[in-house]
């Protein structure tokens, strides 16, 4: 039996989310189908993060077992054949039994995408949280700091609990303004003191941590946006992350400027 790890990237906004769901397409559907019709073999897959309904993947990460003798390559460009034109299969590669997407992975990068305007232009909205009024993304990166580190993040976590313990590690989150929009980039985004990008329509918000609760990232970027409007200091993120009451942090931030950008693995 083989084990095949899949390297993928969505369009999320016509999905109902990673996991299949009742209510609608999911990704998952999509994947395991053009499988089967590969391979002529059902098989499950194992995911590294199950995004919800919107919310884009450029690294998502998968696995499934499978008796199957196609190469790599050709599995690739078989299950393209076979998948809609919004899921891309960017790398295929055969890894040890033991490899399980979910498990396996020791840390997740996402990416929230703000377009920062009063203009909002049509062929972005799908892609980005649009945000009319004018943000402080020094004071949100200031704020962002706070979270650093171990804690308990049940304060971000919505219908607390969802999993055995809320206690993450956040390895880096960073804050920045910039003229173009680098959703596309992989990895950590280089730090610019370009004029223009000081000026720029669009924020980015990265976010490293060993793993996730459930809207754990939006629930943040919520939190993040009331410190960018001057509704609450800088101070105040910490003040909330003391309280372990998600009442006391910001709105969930819509799914659409969200991106699963990469997922690490040991080795």
């Amino acid at each position: 039996m083989r084990n095949i790890k899949l390297t993928l990237a969505y369009d999320g906004s016509e999905f109902a989310g990673w996991q299949v769901q009742p209510n609608g397409l999911s990704v998952q559907a999509c994947v395991e189908t053009a499988i089967e019709k590969l391979t002529q073999q059902k098989s499950g897959v194992l995911v590294a993060g199950r995004t919800d309904a919107g919310v884009h993947a450029l690294g998502q990460v998968a696995n499934f077992q499978t008796e199957s003798s196609i190469p790599c390559k050709n599995i690739l460009s078989g299950l393209q054949r076979f998948l809609p034109d919004s899921i891309c299969i960017r790398k295929v590669d055969e890894v040890d039994a033991e490899f399980h997407a979910t498990y396996s992975a020791v840390q997740k990068r996402y990416r929230y995408v703000i377009h920062n305007t009063a203009i909002v232009y049509p062929f972005l909205r799908r892609y980005v949280c649009e945000f009319g009024r004018p943000l402080d993304s020094d004071g949100m990166h200031t704020a962002g700091q706070h979270l650093l580190g171990m804690h308990d993040f049940r304060c971000f976590e919505s219908h607390f609990p969802n999993k055995a313990t809320s206690v993450r590690t956040i390895k880096e989150l960073t804050v920045q303004r910039t003229s173009v929009w680098p959703v596309w980039n992989e990895g950590r985004l280089q730090q610019t003191t370009d004029r223009n990008s000081a000026q720029g329509e669009f924020i980015t918000i990265d976010i490293v941590a060993d793993g996730f609760l459930y809207n754990m990232v939006r629930a943040i970027v919520g939190t993040l946006l009331e410190v960018g409007v001057g509704r609450w200091s800088p101070g105040d993120v910490q003040k909330i992350l003391n309280s372990l009451d998600r009442s006391q942090a910001g709105a969930t931030a819509p799914a659409n400027g969200l991106y699963l950008v990469q997922v690490d693995y040991e080795g």
